[in-house]
């Protein structure tokens, strides 16, 4: 019996790795990443494996309604609420082998060495595959764990429609992963999610883990801007209505913004489409979507009100119209100090480099300190290079961050015996 998690405690950092490129070649994308989109058949392939390997170490798996996978170590005290665990399988269309799939399978390997040292807990600890983190496919991201926290309806979730039309509920049911628990019934002693960090700072830093201590709020702002469609070759410069002039203006307002607020502030345009989208045609009609990003709830705010009333005041001298709707939005997440300290220690008893880092990106961890004491670790990724084929991590960062993982879980979860 193992009395605690001392420092000469690993993971398996050879089978977490193994682990890793296995799944990568489920769903393979045309570059070197993968392409396993939500609820499409190779994200139920995906899970398959997924689950085969969690019978293999014990573990009994539930389905929520969302397809939400939860495999469950159970403990010694059957009243103790579980220690949960996870990231999500699914991926971008041109995604890489990490994003996500590095917390689910951290968490995999978390078991198994657990198992292989023989150690028991107080706790349950449930590792878990959260559905539909990317939003892809189905709009908005993080959208299984939002109806777990209760910031989507289940009938809005299965009311998301793809770009072919099919609804998030049609496909759940189509691939077979439609389960029966109530999305959000299951209670949480806390929650750990290991994330590639999805940008620069810890290589640059040459840190091997980051201790995440906050996750950015955000508000994607779908624009409509209506114009008037005219022939870019006859139409007299002063008689245009220029939906595009209106976006050419309102990006350099929204840059503008963004600078003002320095620093900890980010925004831009990522997502623009044209109608008719023809090189001859003023458009009729350009949508395009604000991302904007800060940890500070004030200036997340004052950013939506000051970008929405600048692109009015853009448009209304041109004759453009314009309208906003908000398409996607969580406020800025403070960590739970009692976890954040947990996995700095834990760090700092290995032996690793750290730091201090906030999210910029949203993670499931982001709704899910919604409901119970939650953190991250992060973990470094080459040029901070993510959402593409070529996102790459080494063996040796991956592994440092799930012995972080490991000894912060188990510590969690009460060694006993």
């Amino acid at each position: 019996m193992v009395a605690a998690p001392g420092e000469n405690l690993r993971v398996n950092g050879d089978r977490l790795w193994e682990t890793l490129m296995d799944m990568a070649k489920v769903g393979p994308g045309i570059a070197g990443g993968n392409n396993r989109q939500t609820l499409t058949d190779a994200d139920g392939e995906g899970r398959h494996l997924f689950q085969t390997w969690c019978k293999a170490a014990g573990l009994t798996m539930g389905v929520d309604k969302m397809g939400t996978m939860f495999a469950t170590r159970p403990g010694t005290d059957p009243d103790a609420l579980p220690v949960y665990v996870g990231s999500h399988l699914d991926t971008q269309p041109t995604g890489g082998k990490y994003d996500g799939v590095l917390g689910v399978l951290a968490g995999l390997e978390v078991i198994r060495t657990m198992n292989d040292l023989g150690i028991k807990t107080k706790h349950p600890i449930v590792v878990t595959n959260w559905a539909n983190e990317e939003g892809a496919r189905f709009a908005p991201a993080m959208l299984a764990s939002g109806v777990f926290a209760g910031m989507h309806s289940l009938d809005y979730a299965y009311g998301r429609k793809d770009p072919e039309g099919k609804t998030y509920g049609e496909e759940l049911k189509r691939i077979g992963w439609l389960g029966e628990e109530e999305v959000g019934a299951r209670k949480m002693h806390a929650y750990f999610e290991y994330h590639i960090e999805q940008g620069p700072i810890l290589e640059a830093e040459q840190k091997q883990i980051g201790v995440v201590t906050h996750c950015q709020g955000l508000w994607w702002l779908e624009f409509t801007l209506t114009g008037k469609e005219a022939h870019t070759g006859s139409t007299p410069m002063a008689m245009r209505v220029n939906a595009g002039l209106a976006l050419s203006r309102i990006i350099e307002m929204v840059q503008g913004v963004a600078m003002e607020e320095q620093p900890g502030a980010v925004a831009g345009v990522g997502q623009v489409f044209f109608s008719p989208n023809s090189r001859n045609v003023l458009p009729g009609k350009v949508v395009f979507t604000v991302d904007l990003r800060t940890p500070s709830q004030e200036k997340l705010d004052r950013m939506r009100a000051k970008i929405e009333a600048e692109a009015a005041n853009i448009c209304a001298p041109l004759g453009v119209g314009c309208s906003v709707e908000a398409v996607g939005h969580f406020d800025p997440v403070t960590f739970d100090p009692v976890l954040v300290e947990r996995v700095r220690g834990a760090a700092e008893k290995l032996g690793y480099s750290h730091m201090d880092i906030i999210s910029g990106a949203g993670h499931d961890a982001c709704w899910a300190a919604r409901v119970a004491p939650s953190t991250m670790i992060f973990c470094p990724c080459v040029g901070g290079l993510s959402h593409n084929e070529a996102e790459e991590i080494s063996k040796e960062w991956a592994a440092a961050g799930c012995d972080v993982l490991f000894h912060a879980v188990v510590e969690t979860a009460e060694i006993v015996g």
